[in-house]
């Protein structure tokens, strides 16, 4: 069928950029061309056939530099707001392009217009406003067909919003959907501009298409994917090549061999999981806190009230957490993954709620989860890890909260390492001697009653292992297939990472264990997968503090290869492989 009208569409679609740098301010905007680009905007579908929208051209310089101090205040304010990694990128780029540009246009909706019977609007007002995107997306397609640039500004609060509003003379009733900035350029970039800067990343078109439901992904005409054979599928081992580049260039490095120790067993690491020597410097890095509760904890193995997992939880989300302090020393983002907490926490930024299961079932009694609600859990991991790494983050934390949880975990450690239940049972929040007895009884019988083979690793999660475990196995299998580092922290974690390696053993390649947990299961873990924990500090905490105090380890071994001269660069004297 040929193509006809349509023909060069999809060039047009996808060539479209958001413009920041390179426009030409003094070359003006022919006002056919933008009259045609307007018009293009107007023929937008809209609810109704309302066409809410109106067009304000602003050509004054005067007014263009009010809008432009009101923007940098608001995007100095917002990078204040943000962990500290993340506003060092965001003021390393350009995010708008007012005052380079020959004009601006601002795209407004009115969501009275149509009157009070317009069709589709009826209980749904905010379709307006969603017209007006459309008009805002038909003026940027042609717009590039028309060979001009056009950049978003969107860095206005509501109290932003008034002033511009004031500024512009709008009426009370009217919203602000765009601030644009048009303009001809030097160059179309050949890839968005935030995803060249390593802001974000493009999602897979295949991550976003479901068929028939939700969760049944797959592009027309394939069947539907498997999303955790396909990740495990996608599973690589790391790349030998980049790791011997690594090794040399720290031979070559303008200090004597070895003298960096086990930092320099991290960098060859981390270029082996790149694929690259050097890597790429593992910051923004992102903490990932799976919080469930466990039905176990009806057997008495803590003290702690079971409630406690909701309350950290909000503590996590207000900020108060002692994660949230190291987070925030080490310019790292937190998010808290609710995938089994009992209650529903209250929605707020921070919070991907993500639940599986209203917490666990004891598993004394029968299984702790479906062999479903195991795989559903993995899953949800595997999401959490391709969003965060989309997101622009280039390490992944691992950090848990449930109340019983270490439970769970000694059960995990003993079943994929072997160890007997009084070798990997600790004591968790700092159980009495009764209580480590009892909670040892309790992993032994919940062992014996299901006898969970390894070699299933589903069947064994779901028997006896935690949703956080679960979910926690899955963002190390997520980003083990994005090439991306995974830096685990104590027990839990280290019991979730057995189950992630025995469903896709090279994933193990793309794991630094941050800490050794006093938990006895953790160094069992750790030993059995062959990790050497990088720091051990006495600690027993668990919501990923470990990782973060070794995330500076990884940072600056990464660091350290990029940026070192080499004897030859420097014009210093090689001493030979001694270092003298």
């Amino acid at each position: 069928m040929d193509a006809g009208p349509l023909d060069g569409f999809y060039d047009v679609l996808h060539a479209r950029r958001d413009v920041r740098t390179g426009f030409l301010p003094d070359v003006e905007v022919d006002d056919a061309a933008l009259t045609r680009v307007l018009g293009a905007a107007h023929a937008a579908p809209s609810v109704g056939f309302s066409q809410p929208w109106d067009f304000v051209v602003l050509r004054d310089r005067a007014v263009r530099e009010q809008v432009h101090a009101l923007v940098a205040a608001h995007r100095d304010a917002y990078a204040t707001s943000l962990p500290a990694a993340r506003a060092r990128a965001l003021r390393s780029i350009r995010v708008e392009a007012i005052l380079d540009t020959p004009l601006n246009v601002v795209v407004t909706a009115d969501p009275t217009r149509g009157g009070r019977h317009t069709l589709g609007r009826h209980g749904r007002p905010e379709m307006g406003t969603h017209s007006a995107a459309l008009a805002v997306q038909n003026m940027w397609l042609a717009a590039r067909a028309e060979g001009l640039g056009v950049g978003w500004v969107s860095f206005f609060g509501d109290d932003g919003l008034r002033e511009l509003a004031a500024m512009l003379g709008l009426p009370t009733h009217l919203e602000v959907v765009a601030y644009l900035c048009v303009g001809h350029v030097s160059r179309f970039p050949d890839e968005p501009e935030l995803a060249g800067a390593g802001w974000a990343r493009r999602r897979p078109l295949g991550w976003a298409v479901h068929q028939e439901r939700y969760g049944q992904r797959g592009l027309p005409g394939e069947e539907p994917m498997d999303l955790l054979a396909e990740t495990v599928a996608a599973i690589a081992p790391v790349d030998e090549q980049a790791r011997a580049a690594a090794r040399d260039r720290l031979d070559r490095m303008t200090k004597p061999r070895g003298s960096l120790g086990r930092v320099e067993d991290v960098a060859v690491t981390l270029a082996g999981i790149a694929g690259a020597c050097p890597p790429p410097v593992p910051e923004p890095a992102a903490v990932a806190v799976f919080a469930a509760d466990h039905g176990v904890h009806a057997q008495g193995v803590t003290p702690w009230p079971q409630e406690v997992t909701a309350q950290m939880v909000a503590n996590f989300l207000d900020g108060g957490a002692v994660v949230n302090a190291f987070a925030r020393q080490l310019g790292a983002e937190v998010c808290v993954v609710d995938v089994g907490v009992l209650g529903t926490p209250d929605p707020v930024p921070g919070l991907l709620p993500r639940k599986v299961a209203a917490g666990t079932a004891d598993m004394t009694t029968g299984p702790a989860m479906t062999r479903e609600q195991a795989r559903a859990a993995l899953e949800a991991g595997i999401e959490v890890a391709r969003d965060l790494v989309a997101g622009g983050n280039r390490c992944l934390l691992t950090g848990d909260m449930g109340i019983a949880n270490t439970t769970a975990a000694a059960a995990l450690i003993s079943v994929f390492t072997g160890a007997d239940a009084d070798t990997v049972t600790g004591r968790g929040t700092g159980i009495d001697d009764d209580t480590l007895v009892r909670k040892t009884d309790v992993v032994r019988r919940a062992l014996q009653r299901h006898r969970p083979d390894p070699a299933d690793p589903l069947g064994a999660l779901a028997a006896v292992g935690g949703l956080e475990h679960a979910g926690l196995a899955g963002l190390v299998l997520g980003a083990a297939a994005l090439r991306v580092p995974v830096l685990l922290d104590g027990v839990s974690t280290g019991a979730a990472a057995l189950v992630a390696v025995a469903l896709a053993p090279d994933a193990v390649g793309y794991c630094v264990a941050g800490h050794r947990s006093v938990e006895p299961g953790s160094a069992t873990a750790s030993s059995f997968l062959g990790l050497d924990p990088l720091l051990d500090m006495g600690m027993r905490l668990g919501e990923g503090t470990g990782a973060l105090l070794a995330l500076p380890i990884l940072q600056g071994a990464a660091r350290a290869l990029a940026d070192v001269a080499t004897f030859d660069s420097a014009g210093v004297t090689d001493k030979g492989p001694s270092g003298g």
